[in-house]
C-alpha cells in the first residue's frame, strides 16, 4: 500500500504563528508552510500516517488550544485529512511562494520561475526536510549570514550542523564561502541537501553532505572550521556546545537558532562557560538567534 500522510490545516490568529510552528515541530511535522488569508493565518503541515493516530491529532488540538490560552490569543482551528504520498508534493507546492528574506536573499521554490532583480536567488525544494525560509529561525540565520558576508570568502570553511534542506549551507556558498560541510542525522535531510545543491548549481566539492553527528565533523573536515551554523532546538544545541568549541577555530564564529526567548539565558550561560562571546542576540516573535565568536 502506498505511503500516506496526514495533511494538517490550522486557521489561527497571525500572532500565534511562531507558537504553532514550534508546536508542530515538536509533534514531528514535516514540510510546514503558512500564508495569510481573510479568515486569518493558515498553516499547513504534513506528518506520516504510520507515526500518528487520530488520538495523537486530538491531543495536538488540545495542545494548540492550551498554547493559545497561555498567550492570550484566540483559539485556533485544526483540521486534518489523509493524502497519498504522490499528492503530498503537489499539495505542498500549492501553498509555498517566492519570499524575500533579509536584504540579500530571495527564496524561490524549485517549480517557480526565479524573479528578476539584484537579490541572491536561493532555489529550494525541501522535500521532507526542515528549512524552507518561511520559519523565523531560518530567516534569522540567513540574515545573520548576510551580516557576515565579508567573511564568506573562497578560503573559508564552514559547517552546517543539522542541515535540513541545506538552505543555510547554500546561502553561505551563494554569499561567497568556499566550502561547507553539511551534516544531519536524518537521511532525508541529506538527500534534500544534495538535491538542492544541484538545483543551485553548486559543485559537490564545495558542499559535502553526510549523515552523521557533530562528533565526526573534525575527521570529515580534516581539522577545524572557520564558522558554523546550527538551527535545531535549544536542548540539542546546549549538548553540542562543548564540541562546537573544539570544532571552531580560535576567533571563529557561530550562528545558533531554533531557540525560544525563554531559553536564551540558559543557552547564554552554557556558551559563556565554554569560551564563547555573544556578539548579538536577534529576536523575532518567540524565537531568537545567537551570533557568537570564540574568545
Amino acid at each position: 500500500m502506498a505511503n500516506r500522510w496526514w495533511e494538517l490545516q490550522i486557521i489561527a490568529d497571525p500572532k500565534a504563528e511562531d507558537l504553532i510552528f514550534w508546536r508542530l515541530e515538536q509533534f514531528g511535522c514535516q514540510g510546514m508552510a503558512s500564508d495569510h488569508r481573510p479568515e486569518g493565518l493558515r498553516v499547513r503541515a504534513y506528518v506520516p500516517e504510520i507515526t500518528i493516530t487520530v488520538l495523537d491529532l486530538s491531543a495536538l488540538t488540545l495542545w494548540l488550544q492550551q498554547d493559545a490560552i497561555a498567550a492570550e490569543l484566540p483559539q485556533p482551528n485544526l483540521t486534518w485529512e489523509l493524502i497519498n504520498e504522490e499528492d503530498w508534493a503537489s499539495s505542498w507546492k500549492e501553498h509555498w511562494e517566492i519570499q524575500d528574506v533579509g536584504d540579500r536573499f530571495v527564496i524561490c521554490p524549485a517549480w517557480l520561475t526565479p524573479p528578476e532583480g539584484d537579490r541572491i536567488v536561493l532555489r529550494l525544494d525541501p522535500g521532507a526536510a526542515f528549512g524552507t525560509g518561511t520559519h523565523p529561525t531560518t530567516q534569522l540565520c540567513l540574515e545573520s549570514l548576510e551580516m557576515r558576508e565579508s567573511q564568506c570568502t573562497p578560503d573559508v570553511v564552514l559547517a552546517d550542523i543539522g542541515c535540513g534542506s541545506g538552505i543555510l549551507s547554500i546561502g553561505a556558498l551563494l554569499l561567497g564561502a568556499g566550502h561547507v560541510y553539511a551534516i544531519d542525522t536524518d537521511v532525508m535531510a541529506i538527500q534534500a541537501t544534495c538535491a538542492n545543491r544541484e538545483l543551485n548549481q553548486i559543485a559537490p566539492e564545495h558542499l559535502r553532505a553526510e549523515q552523521m553527528g557533530i562528533e565526526g565533523v573534525m575527521d570529515l573536515v580534516g581539522g577545524q572550521v572557520d564558522g558554523l551554523v546550527c538551527n535545531i532546538l535549544a536542548d540539542v544545541i546546549m549538548k553540542m556546545i562543548p564540541t562546537m568549541a573544539q570544532l571552531v577555530k580560535p576567533k571563529g564564529w557561530a550562528i545558533l537558532s531554533g531557540i525560544l526567548l525563554e531559553q536564551a539565558q540558559e543557552v547564554s550561560d552554557v556558551l559563556e562557560a565554554h569560551g564563547w562571546i555573544i556578539a548579538t542576540l536577534w529576536k523575532r516573535g518567540e524565537w531568537c538567534c545567537f551570533n557568537v565568536r570564540r574568545g
